[in-house]
């Protein structure tokens, strides 16, 4: 039911993006609640597809409950979003007026709580022993990695300098926090997305990182289509050994993202150390996969009597 209602809140989303020509920072007003609801639909049908995982009676009652609670921390983080947004509000950050401090505080408590039932979802996931070695890695792996995700986005609650400087001067600060680092949020942005081009953007690791849950159950899936016309990917160990390399590389790349957002460097301008790094991972991830991947002989009678 909650995927069904984002998804429908997701179309309404989209019409008000191209009906509603307010701006909000710089960008159509609908896009913020659009992109909530697109991520909420993956997050919603890829729990439900979870829970399913989970054997025992008991435990599944558990993992329902903690969908429950993703699902209601969800529709009320839209709710409040939505609502900003009728009324021409930043949802976030925003602590102008009691009402939008209130506004704000209530989003911060919805998605810890949504964050420490995703956790426990992923407990009983760790505990599950039922499912094939590949598929219960990526899972437990996309979990680990997507509360990496989510637990990024409080780097953006903290007041910048510049806000810190703005209020020592007029005795209030109405926005606390941002999404941008060493530049104001609102400026220069990648089209749809919005990610800043003039300095560090955290939104860019934290998505990363929150759809982690949905990107490596889809290459352990991807990996048993092609076992068929791939040999080496039939042995099930195999394609887990590389839902592993690929947990470490989207987690490296997680942190590489938030480290360079934190630097106030564009996502579109890396540094030199940002570089080194990244070519880093993918030499890394590069090197496991080519030795998972590695042909192996079977020995001869005569090496198996020696």
């Amino acid at each position: 039911m909650f995927t069904v209602a984002m998804a429908v809140l997701a179309a309404v989303c989209l019409a008000g993006v191209a009906l509603d020509p307010r701006l909000l920072g710089g960008q159509p007003i609908w896009a913020k609640p659009l992109k909530f609801s697109i991520s909420f639909v993956l997050y919603g049908a890829t729990l439900v597809w979870m829970i399913s995982l989970v054997a025992s009676p008991t435990a599944r009652r558990w993992a329902r409950r903690a969908g429950a609670v993703v699902a209601t921390a969800g529709t009320i983080e839209m709710i409040a979003i939505v609502g900003q947004v009728v009324r021409g509000r930043a949802s976030h950050f925003n602590v102008a007026t009691a009402f939008d401090t209130a506004v704000w505080a209530v989003m911060g408590t919805t998605i810890v709580v949504l964050w420490i039932a995703t956790a426990g979802l992923g407990v009983l996931l760790l505990r599950e022993r039922t499912l094939p070695v590949d598929i219960a890695w990526a899972v437990r792996l996309g979990l680990v990695v997507t509360l990496l995700g989510m637990a990024t986005a409080f780097f953006m609650t903290s007041p910048t300098g510049a806000q810190i400087a703005a209020a020592s001067t007029t005795g209030s600060m109405p926005t606390v926090g941002a999404h941008a680092v060493g530049v104001p949020d609102g400026g220069a942005a990648l089209p749809l997305v919005g990610w800043s081009t003039t300095g560090g953007d955290l939104r860019i690791g934290h998505f990363i990182g929150l759809h982690a849950l949905q990107g490596l159950p889809l290459l352990a899936f991807a990996l048993l289509a092609l076992a068929p016309r791939v040999p080496v990917l039939r042995d099930v160990s195999v394609r887990a050994r590389l839902v592993g390399i690929a947990g470490g590389f989207w987690a490296g790349l997680t942190l590489l993202l938030v480290w360079q957002a934190l630097r106030g460097q564009s996502i579109i301008a890396p540094d030199g150390p940002t570089i080194a790094v990244g070519a880093a991972l993918v030499v890394v991830t590069a090197l496991a996969t080519a030795a998972v991947l590695r042909p192996r002989t079977t020995p001869t009678v005569l090496e198996t009597q020696r």
